[in-house]
């Protein structure tokens, strides 16, 4: 069980890429999920800037992107991976899948942060005569930034299960270590290893998340 071909400076550049494949996607995907969060939130019927025409096209458009689990997405847009990268297999082939994966989940998970706003605290802006921009930006935003960061931490250990799936597909980082050395290879401390990895990963972040938010609601 404890014999493994693994070195230890394998286990660690399989770390160290899974935390880069994560923040990579995080960051971009939270540049572009959290502005469709918001939007989401804003133009939905009786929004402060309520626009149904947009409304319905960018919810069925989240809606169909998040119906597709991220594996088949993965290998779904290799063509348009290989494009913008040049190649489909290793740490930056499987960030551009994972971002397309979590920009959609993030929106949705910004928008529900939002809409738990007391809409009284929307109405106190609005008599006040404060623009969209000002509600969103001094009232709303503030308002849900505990449930915001939940929502950030959520995502992020979504992101973790999805960089281990990338390995299935040559996606480097810890979960291509469980694939070809765990499971191909039938190495037993390979698989354990990789599963303790992510389980201190995603306590780690679980953890963060909570604090953060605890000290943003001021508990």
């Amino acid at each position: 069980m404890f014999e493994t071909v693994i070195t230890l400076d394998q286990f660690i550049q399989a770390s160290i890429d899974t935390l880069y494949m994560v923040g990579m996607s995080l960051l971009v995907g939270s540049l572009i999920g959290i502005p469709l969060g918001i939007a989401l939130v804003v133009t939905r019927p009786g929004g402060i800037i309520e626009n149904k025409i947009f409304y319905s096209i960018l919810n069925p458009i989240i809606n169909i992107v998040r119906s597709l689990p991220f594996i088949i997405l993965m290998v779904a847009i290799i063509p348009f991976t290989r494009m913008v990268v040049g190649t489909s297999i290793g740490t930056n082939a499987a960030i551009v899948p994972l971002i397309i994966f979590i920009s959609p989940f993030i929106a949705r998970l910004i928008e529900n942060s939002l809409l738990e706003v007391n809409p009284g605290i929307i109405e106190a802006a609005e008599s006040m005569g404060a623009t969209p921009f000002q509600i969103i930006w001094y009232f709303l935003l503030p308002e849900a930034f505990g449930s915001l960061i939940l929502s950030i931490t959520t995502a992020t250990i979504g992101l973790i299960g999805a960089t281990a799936m990338a390995g299935t597909v040559g996606g480097g980082g810890v979960g291509d270590l469980a694939i070809v050395y765990g499971y191909q290879r039938f190495d037993t401390f390979a698989m354990v290893t990789t599963v303790i990895i992510l389980v201190v990963f995603v306590q780690f972040i679980q953890s963060s998340g909570n604090a953060l938010a605890r000290k943003a609601r001021k508990e």
